[in-house]
């Protein structure tokens, strides 16, 4: 397995939703995506994409439907193909095992606010922050990952500056909404950490 990431952390455990495809090649390697539901306690799922060379999914025998524990790194990169979001998050597998536990659904995360926070309010009166987090990775590139958090955490994230260093751990959700192109209504879905614990890095 390689080395666990400390300022970048994923750990998922859930339903195989569909059989591996072949996403891309790289450095001599080939690299396969598959859709993982994991299943929030209030029995909404999350479905998340997840990146694996294909010498990892050779490691196991991958059915659909079948459950399964990834720990990674998550990861984001602009679609330049004018289809689809601008910016994808997907999970980056490390490691893959074959698991019978119940849903899990963990990401740490150490990084960089690159964007002002935006404090906003629901139609329910609960305060909303969407945070912009650079997470630096090996070789000089950095991924960009859309974070939010709530309430009196919300209101004191919204007070940090731009380049704040921060720790945050939370979990990788889904959600859909509606996009009019060329005024045809279509769904489409966004991906983002909601945050559970975070503050200020003092390492």
């Amino acid at each position: 397995m390689d080395e666990i990431n400390i300022t970048n952390y994923a750990e998922l455990c859930g339903t195989l939703a569909a059989s591996p495809v072949f996403s891309h090649s790289g450095r001599g390697e080939s690299f396969y995506s598959f859709p993982l539901k994991i299943e929030r306690l209030s029995g909404v799922c999350d479905t998340v994409n997840v990146i694996a060379r294909s010498s990892l999914l050779e490691s196991i025998e991958t059915e659909e439907a079948e459950k399964l524990c990834i720990m990674g790194e998550l990861r984001s990169f602009n679609n330049k193909s004018g289809e689809g979001a601008r910016l994808v998050i997907t999970v980056f597998a490390k490691e893959i095992l074959l698991c019978g536990g119940e849903d899990t659904n963990i990401i740490r995360l150490i990084g960089t606010l690159c964007k002002k926070p935006n404090l906003r309010t629901t139609p329910m009166g609960r305060d909303i922050c969407d945070l912009m987090l650079a997470v630096n990775r090996k070789y000089g590139r950095s991924d960009y990952l859309p974070c939010i958090t709530w309430g009196h955490k919300a209101r004191e994230a919204a007070e940090w500056d731009v380049g704040t260093t921060v720790s945050l751990e939370g979990r990788i959700q889904s959600r859909t909404y509606i996009k009019l192109i060329d005024d045809v209504p279509v769904e489409k879905t966004a991906f983002e950490v909601s945050v559970t614990e975070i503050g200020l890095y003092e390492g």
